[in-house]
């Protein structure tokens, strides 16, 4: 069982299961919304996954989808503003801050993903496998993290 919280601690949540993968984001919008060169994900099962503390607290911002759905979604508590998981997940797996867990979670990030979008002050170096967007949309057609969708 992992734990995880907002920045100020009114929403809480713990997940049973943390399947992975362990990605982190470039594109512009992840960038964005983290104030950050991109935004760690990590994937965790729905199944027993839960709100422990201040559901009534988290709320949604959406934009519209660029090329085809889903929109992009991000959940924050109202409170302090940090990005929290999705409260109400469907599907089998579905991915949350990484930032936001406070338990060891037993897996280093695999992968950057949308790294032809990273800024132009970003340099990626840590030897982790970096996917375009046309190669992590086709990677997700033909194996198991077609689930997960950025």
């Amino acid at each position: 069982m992992i734990k995880g919280e907002c920045l100020c601690g009114s929403v809480q949540f713990e997940a049973a299961s943390v399947v992975g993968p362990f990605e982190l984001c470039h594109c512009s919008r992840c960038r964005k919304s983290t104030g950050s060169a991109y935004a760690a994900m990590v994937g965790i099962s729905v199944e027993g996954f839960r709100i422990t503390a201040g559901a009534d607290l988290i709320r949604s911002f959406e934009l519209p989808a660029v090329e085809r759905p889903p929109s992009y979604r991000r959940f924050f508590c109202q409170v302090c503003g940090s990005p929290v998981p999705n409260p109400t997940p469907t599907g089998s797996s579905f991915r949350i801050p990484a930032g936001c867990v406070k338990d060891p979670i037993g897996l280093l990030p695999d992968k950057h993903i949308y790294a032809e979008r990273k800024a132009e002050w970003d340099e990626i170096v840590d030897g982790l496998p970096q996917f375009t967007k046309e190669e992590i949309q086709k990677f997700r057609e033909t194996s198991s993290g077609a689930h997960i969708a950025v």
